[in-house]
């Protein structure tokens, strides 16, 4: 059995670089060679994956066989090593269901019943989380920046000063509401000067920019299967400081969301998940974190995202739309613009046009002003902004 999963393995592998070069190298059209996907997702996530993590998924898995196991099991591996020059400090556990349910098995989890949660928003993820806090309870402290600032180091310094019974501290990297790329190393460097324990919601950034959680000092960081790492939806997971996981038993107000026994469920069973596992699912990341490696790691994937982002504001700024933020605070995964105001405009058209023209856009969800988002993580390259632009250019203006 286990032979024939390892040679399985790697006639999928043998065909992921060829795919993966194929994908590069996207055509005229806007899509990957040989790829019958209607249109590419120019979203936060989910968003278009390759050929061969969709073929991964066409083989059946048993959640009890070892050599599923081991595949967590090494998927547990690679995600520290990817999010740490340290492994020796922190584990990884995944956890069935969307990013939010991880970062709700995180929150109801790793504070304790006299604990207290401070939330930093600026956007509907930190909202979010606030929410979580609220429904489980939890003694709460909210420091809210609107939804276009970025979140200050000085005003987390002076609310832990005013509040000193605070015991954790939650942050979100990329706020996906408008893209906000928000200063982590400031905030967690000034909550652990306070003794509090580092929450990052890295759902849209994990995978897709260079970071080191123990250089960064971040007890539990969470992300999702379908994000940066280009996986699909089904499972998130949880980078943890193996010490202060380790402290939780007992602390979950919810049973199939406890992250403390999901950890040592997988600990003492070898990959063993407690509950029904979405295998499919995860046989797709084993294959999208090896291509992932084959891109060049985290680095150059970002430089991927980055140089899309880029090209992405330069051109449509050609076409009239401003980004809704400045560039110094502007993550490279997702950017939000401004309906033009020179035009007569409809999103609902421009959206239509181009989902027509095979590429499909994101409704803005700020309250302040009409915007738009445009993603580009994912199967995505320089050929396929490039494209997009062209067709805004010649059939969505008006």
């Amino acid at each position: 059995m286990k032979s024939e999963a390892v040679n399985g393995n790697e006639n999928v592998n043998a065909s992921a670089s060829a795919n993966a070069n194929a994908n590069a190298n996207a055509n005229a059209n806007g899509f990957a060679s040989g790829s019958n996907r209607p249109y590419l997702l120019l979203t936060p996530g989910p968003l278009t994956t390759s050929e061969t993590v969709k073929e991964a998924m066409l083989r059946d898995w048993c959640t009890w066989d070892n050599d599923y196991n081991e595949l967590v099991q090494s998927i547990r591996s690679r995600l520290v090593h990817l999010a740490t020059n340290s492994p020796e400090i922190y584990t990884a556990v995944l956890m069935q269901g969307s990013g939010t349910f991880s970062v709700e098995s995180v929150i109801g989890t790793v504070i304790p019943r006299d604990g207290k949660l401070l939330v930093l928003t600026n956007g509907a993820y930190g909202k979010r989380i606030a929410q979580m806090a609220s429904v489980y309870g939890i003694a709460t402290s909210v420091l809210d920046f609107g939804e276009t600032e970025q979140v200050r180091a000085s005003d987390v310094e002076q609310r832990l000063q005013e509040e000193v019974d605070i015991t954790h501290v939650a942050i979100v990297h990329c706020e996906t509401t408008t893209g906000m790329l928000n200063p982590i190393a400031d905030v967690a460097a000034i909550a652990k000067a306070h003794g509090k324990t580092v929450i990052v919601d890295a759902m849209s950034s994990f995978g897709g920019i260079p970071l080191d959680v123990h250089e960064l000092q971040i007890d539990y960081l969470i992300s999702s299967a379908n994000k940066c790492i280009q996986g699909v939806p089904g499972f998130g997971f949880i980078i943890a400081r193996t010490e202060a996981l380790a402290g939780c038993a007992g602390q979950a107000r919810s049973l199939s969301l406890d992250l403390y026994d999901q950890w040592s469920a997988m600990e003492a069973g070898g990959g063993k998940w407690r509950f029904t596992s979405p295998t499919h699912v995860v046989r797709a990341f084993d294959q999208a974190l090896r291509e992932l490696e084959l891109e060049g790691g985290i680095a150059a994937r970002h430089q991927r995202y980055k140089a899309n982002q880029e090209l992405l504001v330069n051109g449509m700024r050609s076409l009239g739309f401003c980004p809704l933020l400045q560039s110094k605070v502007q993550s490279p995964f997702i950017t939000a613009f401004y309906y033009p105001q020179s035009i007569e405009f409809s999103f609902g058209e421009l959206y239509a046009r181009l989902k027509a023209a095979g590429f499909v856009i994101y409704p803005g969800k700020i309250s302040a002003a009409d915007t738009f988002r445009i993603g580009n993580i994912g199967e995505v390259y320089r050929e396929d902004i490039a494209k997009l632009l062209q067709i805004i250019e010649d059939e969505c203006f008006w």
